[in-house]
Order: C-alpha cells, then sequence, then structure tokens
C-alpha cells in the first residue's frame, strides 16, 4: 500500500476550533438529501466554490488515471456512485468509445441536472442515471469493471459499507478510484485553506444560492473526513488491494486507487 503521509490536526482540535456540529448518524442522510436538493441546480458552480476552480483538473487527472480503453471489443462497464450530475460519467464515457457507465445517486434532483446534460451531449445512449443509495447497491455482484466516487464518500453516513458494496459489484481485477476531498500537507496552505474554507465559503454560498447553511455543511464535512492513510486503510480493510494515493494540489484533494482480487 503506497500513502504519502498527511500532516493534519485532530478532527477534535479542527471542531474545538470551529464549532463542529455532532449530527446524529440517524438524521445524517437527511441533511446530506437536503443540502443537494438547494444546490442541484448550481452544482458545478459548488464545486468551483469550494476548490477554487481546481475540481476540473481534478476530474480530468481521475479520469486519466483510470485509464479506460479507448476502443474495444467489449463494453467497459463503469459504475460511478453519487456522481448525480454526470461530471465524471461523461469525462469517461467522451474518452473512452467502449465506456458504458451507470450513475448512481441517491438524490432525484442530482440525477434530473444529469440526465438532462446527458441529452444535451448525445449521451444518453451510454450513460445511465439510476436511483440508487451507495450503501446498499441495486446490482448484482461482479457486474462492473470500475467503479468511480468523485466528492461522494464523505456524504455516505456508513463509508465502510458503501466500500463494501464498491468491491461487491466490481468484477475480479475490477478497478476502485475515489476523488475526495483530504488533508493539506503543506505548511501554510493548510492554515490559509481552512480560513478560506470556513470563512469565504459560507459567504460567497449565502451570496449564490441565499443561505450558507448547505456550504457550511459541506466544508464541515471534509474537515471530518478521513486523512489519506486512514482512508486508504479503509480502502484495504473493504477488500482491495494494491492500494495507492495520490495527492492533488497539496493534499487538498487525493484519490485512492484500489483492485479486487
Amino acid at each position: 500500500m503506497t500513502v504519502k503521509p498527511a500532516a493534519a490536526e485532530s478532527a477534535t482540535g479542527k471542531r474545538a476550533a470551529f464549532g463542529f456540529r455532532d449530527v446524529p448518524a440517524g438524521d445524517k442522510q437527511r441533511l446530506v438529501d437536503d443540502v443537494f436538493r438547494k444546490v442541484a441546480a448550481r452544482y458545478d458552480l459548488m464545486n468551483d466554490l469550494m476548490s477554487g476552480g481546481l475540481h476540473r483538473a481534478w476530474k480530468d487527472a481521475m479520469v486519466a488515471w483510470l485509464a479506460p480503453p479507448r476502443a474495444s471489443a467489449l463494453p467497459f462497464a463503469v459504475l460511478d456512485v453519487a456522481g448525480g450530475t454526470g461530471d465524471i460519467a461523461f469525462r469517461i464515457a467522451e474518452r473512452s468509445a467502449s465506456a458504458v457507465v451507470t450513475v448512481a445517486d441517491i438524490n432525484p434532483q442530482m440525477l434530473a441536472v444529469g440526465r438532462e446534460r446527458a441529452s444535451e451531449r448525445g449521451l444518453s445512449d451510454r450513460v445511465a442515471f439510476v436511483d440508487a443509495n451507495a450503501e446498499a447497491l441495486p446490482f448484482g455482484d461482479g457486474g462492473f469493471d470500475a467503479v468511480t466516487v468523485a466528492f461522494g464518500i464523505r456524504n455516505v453516513p456508513d463509508i465502510p459499507r458503501a466500500l463494501s458494496e464498491a468491491c461487491r459489484v466490481l468484477k475480479p481485477g475490477g478497478r476502485f478510484l475515489c476523488l475526495e476531498f483530504s488533508a493539506v500537507d503543506v505548511a501554510v496552505l493548510d492554515k490559509v485553506y481552512d480560513f478560506y474554507s470556513f470563512n469565504v465559503i459560507p459567504m460567497i454560498g449565502r451570496w449564490v444560492v441565499g443561505e450558507d447553511e448547505p456550504y457550511r455543511y459541506l466544508v464541515e464535512s471534509i474537515r471530518r473526513f478521513p486523512n489519506q492513510a486512514r482512508f486508504a486503510a479503509m480502502v484495504e480493510k473493504a477488500g482491495f488491494g494494491r492500494v495507492a494515493v495520490r495527492n492533488l494540489s497539496g493534499g487538498i484533494a487525493a484519490m485512492h486507487s484500489g483492485w479486487k482480487p
């Protein structure tokens, strides 16, 4: 397992410094659903605000690392979990003529945006959208060549269960690839990023969508998420081998890769 060390403050320290709310596990999915219902129509703008526009380059890097076959006699079946608006799915489909992508998301507003975008791009025949929970995927065992998830795993109430489900639906030898905000490991940058996240992003969110609460929750969810090493250990525990991590932009985001034995 290849893991680049990440310096990060403890979760307790972050909560004390920034006033994190303790959300009961049973309420987390309702809160997540409400957040994404409010921001679905402006999801790209939300990601631009959260990442300073870098999310586009990070998603390109994710698909480049996945390296779906440019052309193949057999379909390359991909499941994109929590990918409602289709960002990753469209990149994969446009890169690989043999890719057939199923987008699974629990939020109907996000799925509606994704279907509209697929139609506009002429990709409705190769990108399907399914209302599905990452913790209980409605697919049989071993049906996909790859499972991807970008900026969605941190919002799943039971992350280990979602990782196990991703492993279950993969074919033997299939690839899991996750892109998520992570722990900054560059001195000074971590302080600047914290200030921007907890002060600037909610303020801009209030200006864009009329309230800061959805953006405040999303920032908190990033800081609560396990750092690179701890998440890599979770991926490995779910049954994946050859787990590797690549940091992006000093650890603001990170990609985790694993293979099903």
